[in-house]
């Protein structure tokens, strides 16, 4: 898309497509000049959604991203509004095709001896952060990992003071004492708290003790307790961790000794400081607590010796991640992205793109672009087994778009899918790998996720990415508890709408202010900032360190 293009208050993204993306808002009788012919609009058309630019019949096709989107349930004529009720999902069918794996790659020569300061680790990864992390092996030691958090936290310095509403409270319960009505109380003036981070930490050089709860680990299937563990090694042999304090009860599926053997598959020298305690072992909980906590801060201190050095970029592993997606996503923040990730992998680096659900109707592309036939045929091999064990249980990737998404133009999950897709740009894939394994060899890999954004980025991280970049056009303020997430905006409304949330904003492709390749070269700076250690993203500021694991039934 050029500036020139931007300007225009509509776009055809593809050649090969049927309708136009409105870039405002359009009202009903608005003259569209376009190919060589011109037609009046016959409803109003929002901003980021499509109308038609020929003639369709019953069950004609619609294309959008050069790829079929969907097929009309009725007539339409030129210069119509597509919504829910007159357009229905569709995709093309895949199989195994020809490789095509020839991109071209972007100058990096610019960038190329660019480098970010990270935490170097004894198996060659580099971290973006240095992080202790205090893991329960199962649901019923939550309460002691919650316990070991009120403990640590504020003492160390590690409370993140985003939350604290408490002199909000005290004024309206000074304002009831003092006799103020309902309708006094609901306009109470209550000045916003400031967002800071803890002072005076205790170990300077570690980023945070990380605390996660999860409710798996006993009472479902062994896959599932099986597949926790594997992804508790993912984060505990993750770059951007120092070491772990694990708490076990014992008699769970989720056994210490499964946890130890996926750590040696993802790392056979594994060296970092690990301590497992079970509590049908320790006896008291008073015993475990004293020992967790013994334990948790001479691991602190060393980790606290590991310092920040220079890194290339190619040790960048960068997850690819989108949430509240809009019609704006696929030509603005995920087209840069897609920039920033031929970047990226042209130097050496690694770029995860995850939530198979939304890969629906591009399965052709992606399947192509894998560099060997055993590759593609488990690509494919995963999204029909997922799709399929959707269906079995009612909801088919059909079923995807949330909604938001429709609300904002995104009414087939294959319109959602082709832009989602954009993220990952145009290099071969690498790798396709299954959840909840690693992911992080030099190029794209392709990793199954559901579209869930919490649930897809926790699995991101467990996989090997050491910052996720994450594309919102609503606004969401997901995180994660070791990587930095980057939220990037797809429009300028909502950038300065949630400026607390979001970090970046690509909205000034839409604004035309600024090409794709501009935009990635503006992110990139930004992700070195935080991968450095220079700049704190939003949702690190926030302390939202959301953690959902899969659960191997269906999650869209």
């Amino acid at each position: 898309m050029t500036r020139d293009n931007e300007r225009l208050p509509f776009l055809q993204i593809h050649p090969k497509d049927n309708v136009l993306v409105a870039l405002s808002d359009l009202p009903a009788g608005f003259v569209v000049d376009f190919g060589g012919q011109q037609f009046a609009l016959q409803q109003p058309v929002k901003a980021k959604h499509k109308f038609t630019i020929t003639d369709l019949a019953v069950d004609g096709e619609v294309f959008m991203y050069g790829v079929l989107v969907g097929k009309v349930n009725v007539a339409l004529s030129t210069g119509e509004l597509i919504n829910t009720e007159n357009l229905r999902h569709a995709a093309e069918d895949f199989r195994l095709g020809e490789r095509k794996i020839e991109w071209q790659k972007p100058d990096v020569s610019a960038i190329a001896d660019r480098t970010f300061d990270g935490f170097h680790r004894s198996n060659g990864t580099v971290g973006t952060a240095n992080h202790w992390l205090v893991i329960p092996l199962v649901f019923c030691e939550n309460r002691n990992v919650l316990t070991l958090k009120s403990a640590l936290e504020d003492k160390l310095g590690y409370r993140v003071q985003s939350s604290d509403y408490s002199s909000e409270v005290d004024e309206l319960i000074r304002q009831f004492r003092s006799g103020a009505d309902i309708a006094q109380l609901l306009d109470a003036d209550l000045s916003p708290t400031a967002i800071d981070r803890q002072p005076n930490r205790v170990f300077p050089n570690v980023d945070g003790v990380k605390f996660l709860n999860h409710d798996m680990g006993c009472g479902g299937t062994r896959m599932d307790s099986d597949a926790l563990c594997g992804l508790l090694a993912g984060y505990i042999t993750h770059p951007n961790v120092a070491g772990a304090t694990v708490l076990s009860l014992g008699c769970q599926h989720a056994q210490a000794s499964i946890l130890r053997e996926e750590i040696a598959k993802r790392d056979p020298n594994f060296d970092k400081p690990l301590y497992i305690f079970e509590q049908q072992i320790e006896g008291t909980e008073q015993r475990l607590m004293q020992n967790a906590i013994k334990s948790t801060f001479a691991g602190l201190a060393m980790a606290n010796q590991i310092m920040r050095q220079p890194a290339p970029l190619s040790k960048l592993c960068i997850g690819l991640e989108c949430g509240g997606s809009d019609g704006f996503s696929g030509i603005s923040a995920n087209p840069a992205l897609g920039y920033l990730s031929d970047m990226l992998v042209t130097l050496g680096g690694s770029v995860i793109l995850a939530e198979f659900p939304e890969l629906c109707g591009v399965e052709q592309e992606m399947s192509d672009r894998c560099v060997d036939e055993p590759m593609a045929e488990k690509f494919i091999h995963l999204m029909r087994t997922y799709n399929a064990k959707a269906e079995a249980d009612g909801s088919g990737f059909y079923m995807n778009p949330s909604p938001g998404n429709i609300r904002d133009g995104l009414i087939t999950d294959a319109i959602k899918s082709a832009g989602a897709a954009k993220k990952g740009g145009t290099s071969p894939v690498q790798a396709v790998v299954d959840y909840p394994e690693v992911a992080n060899k030099p190029g794209l890999n392709l990793l199954c996720t559901p579209g869930n954004d919490v649930e897809s980025t926790t699995a991101e991280v467990g996989a090997g990415a050491n910052l996720v970049l994450f594309t919102t056009g609503l606004g969401t303020p997901t995180g994660n508890p070791i990587a930095p997430v980057i939220k990037i905006a797809t429009n300028t409304a909502t950038y300065k709408r949630m400026p607390d949330i979001i970090d970046f904003n690509c909205g000034t492709i839409i604004d035309g202010e600024e090409s794709i390749a501009e935009s990635a070269h503006r992110i990139l700076d930004y992700v070195i900032e935080v991968a450095s250690g220079r700049e704190v993203c939003k949702a690190v500021k926030l302390g939202q360190d959301d953690f959902i694991p899969w659960r191997r039934g269906v999650s869209l």
